[in-house]
Parts: C-alpha cells; structure tokens; sequence
C-alpha cells in the first residue's frame, strides 16, 4: 500500500518515513484515532515501508518481491491480530489465524472499515468480538521463529482495546522483552480501554479526524461524486472516511435506527399521564433488544449524537449539525427544544450506562426498558 492512497494525516506519514530512514523505529507503536482516519491503512503502509527496506513514500526503490506480497497482505514477516468470535466453522477457541482469507478480503475492500463493519463481514450476530489468550499464544509463536526474509518481523493489532485480560497480560510480557527485530503497531480508537502498563511500553501516535476538503477531495477524485455533494457528504461524515463512503453508497445503516429513535422519542412523549404509551415503549425496548450485541450499542451511540445534534440546534450552533433527517412529519428543530442543559448530561449518562451494561452481556430487554422509562421523565424536564 502505497502513502499516496492514504488520505490527510501527512504529518503522521512524514514522521513514520523519516523516523525508519534513520533507523529509529520503536519496538512498539499504539495508533490512537477516531473510526475512518486512516489508522489501518497508515500501519499496512508502514509495515511496508519498513519490511521491503523502501526509500521514498511510493513505498519503492527497495524489494520489488516484497512489495507484491503486499498487494495481498501475504507476506510472510507482517501478521495480524484482530477481534473475532465463534461460528459454524470455528465452534471453539477461535482466534485471529482462523479468519486470515475473510480479513485479507475485508482490508482489500475498504482498508477504513469499522469494526460493526468487520463483524457484518463475519456474519456476527448476538456475540461480541474479543482478542483472546489464543491470540496470545498465537503471537508468541509467529515471532519466535526468524523471519523470512532477514528483517523485522511486524505484527499489527487492530483494534487492541478488544484484548481481555489475559491476552494483555501475556502481551505485556513480550513488550517488555521483545524479540530482536520486532515491531508491533497497536491500534485503537479508545485509548484508555486498554491497560495502562501496555500504554506506557509504546510509542503513541494521536491520528485526528479527516479534514471534509481531503474527504470531499477524495470522493470526487476517486469515485467521480459530484463535487457539491461530495461536499455534502463530507460535511455529514464528521471526519470519518468510512462513514462518507456509506452515506454514498446508502448502505450506512443496515438498520432503520433513525425510525427506531424517532418511535422511542414520540412514545417517551405520548406516556406522560398516559398509560398505553408505556405498552409501546415495552414494544420498542423487545424491538431492539432482538438485534445482535453490537447492533444494539451502534443504536445508542447513535442516539447519543442525535440529542448531541438536537442539543447544538437549541444553542443556535446550526453550522455544527450535520444530521439530515427522513422521518415523516419529524423535524430535528421542532425536538431541539426539550433537549438541553438540564437533562443533556443526565440523559447522556443514561444512554452510556445501557451501552456498558449490554457489552457486559446484561438483559438487553431490561435494560432498554428501564432506559426508556427513565427517558420519559427526562425529556419533559425543562
């Protein structure tokens, strides 16, 4: 992969190219970005660069072999980690080698995939991807053999915050005595998930959210979007390259989440003194709670930036909000208004609660009926 393909982040590119021409590359490297900055792709080309002993950001002048294993990921000095569960074909122990065909496919498609995209991929249900002690032992064992072409030998975790406890604990161990030769690039959008003795044994590199010129740019440049749109579509993105290339294809949401947040708003307002409403509340929450584990937290982080959204239109911040609503007769500026300062923080704290209590595998349908109720009370305080 090539630095050119990458979009913005050219002070990131500039300081990993000039820090490996000298000679000076860490041992470990934690990439903290939002999702679509680039974080995956960035890490690919620098393994490159690095593994293929490149000279310019073309990632050429150095071994023409090399950089053709790159082209399908299958070099055999450059592994990756990432979260995966069980399925028909791998009912036990699943761990990262099991899916090295689906992961190649998936980075080939889109290198800025998010990981509710890398689970779709998988086919993931009602479980929650997790890098295990397989994974681990996985590692231990890749980088205890010598590499195959005499250099370093990388390995790329993508999405390190998944890691459970022993997994960490016996990466730890090898962070703290590395192999010679070794490079290892962590990869997050969540620093601090992961554990503070493997934070302060890497290098971190902070990657900020996508200018919308480079997005809009990009969209025009590559894919042929009209430029007016393609800066509408940049604009709505926030940053986020994945998200951009969703919007433009209509394929965003898989789930009508805006229907589900409007349905659940309006019956939170109608079951103010009237009892039936709460019926349709119940409704809702067993609605919802029917999805997958990750579909269900995807929903509440996008009910968290739909109040975020409302919450900026009620201060008359208008050029920050970026959300465009469909729903008949729902009209984000007539919402605003019951959204503010004294019931933003608290419902906020509501919708975060719910999040950290379904990825701890707790009754969705519990859960999201107590959200709603306490919702109901929440929306109406002025």
């Amino acid at each position: 992969m090539q630095f050119s393909e990458i979009l913005g982040q050219e002070y990131i590119k500039n300081h990993l190219t000039t820090s490996a021409l000298l000679g000076r590359i860490p041992h470990a490297q934690l990439f903290i970005g939002p999702e679509g900055c680039g974080t995956l792709a960035i890490a690919i080309a620098y393994a490159q660069f690095v593994l293929c002993n490149n000279i310019d950001r073309e990632n050429a002048g150095g071994n023409d072999s090399c950089n053709l294993k790159f082209k399908t990921l299958s070099h055999p000095d450059l592994h990756f980690v990432y979260p995966n569960v069980t399925n028909e074909e791998v009912k036990t122990k699943p761990k990262s080698s099991d899916f090295i065909i689906d992961w190649r496919e998936f980075v080939s498609q889109n290198s800025y995939g998010s990981l509710f995209d890398w689970y779709n991929h998988l086919g993931v249900q009602n479980k929650q991807g997790e890098i295990r002690v397989d994974d681990a032992q996985d590692i231990l064992k890749s980088l205890a053999l010598k590499s195959y072409e005499g250099g370093y030998k990388i390995m790329i975790v993508w999405m390190a915050d998944k890691m459970n406890i022993a997994a960490s604990n016996k990466l730890l161990k090898l962070l703290e005595e590395p192999p010679e030769k070794t490079l290892f690039i962590l990869i997050s959008e969540n620093e601090e998930d992961i554990i503070q003795t493997i934070r302060s044994r890497c290098q971190v590199l902070h990657f900020g959210a996508l200018p919308e010129s480079i997005i809009s740019e990009a969209l025009v440049s590559r894919l042929d979007v009209e430029p007016k749109k393609a800066a509408i579509l940049a604009h709505q993105a926030q940053g986020n390259y994945n998200k951009a290339l969703h919007l433009l294809h209509e394929d965003g949401e898989e789930f009508p989440f805006e229907k589900w947040f409007v349905d659940w708003v309006r019956a939170a307002f109608r079951a103010k003194g009237n009892a039936t409403a709460i019926l349709d509340l119940i409704s809702w929450s067993e609605e919802i709670a029917s999805l997958g584990r990750e579909a269900q937290k995807k929903f509440l982080n996008y009910c968290i930036d739909m109040f975020r959204q409302a919450l900026l239109l009620n201060y008359h911040t208008e050029k920050l909000v970026y959300i465009e609503t469909t729903v008949e007769k729902f009209k984000l500026e007539n919402f605003a208004p019951f959204v503010n300062g004294n019931n933003i923080n608290a419902i906020f704290s509501e919708l975060s609660d719910a999040i950290y209590h379904i990825e701890r595998n707790g009754n969705a349908k519990i859960i999201l009926t107590d959200l709603s109720i306490k919702l109901t009370r929440l929306i109406h305080k002025k």
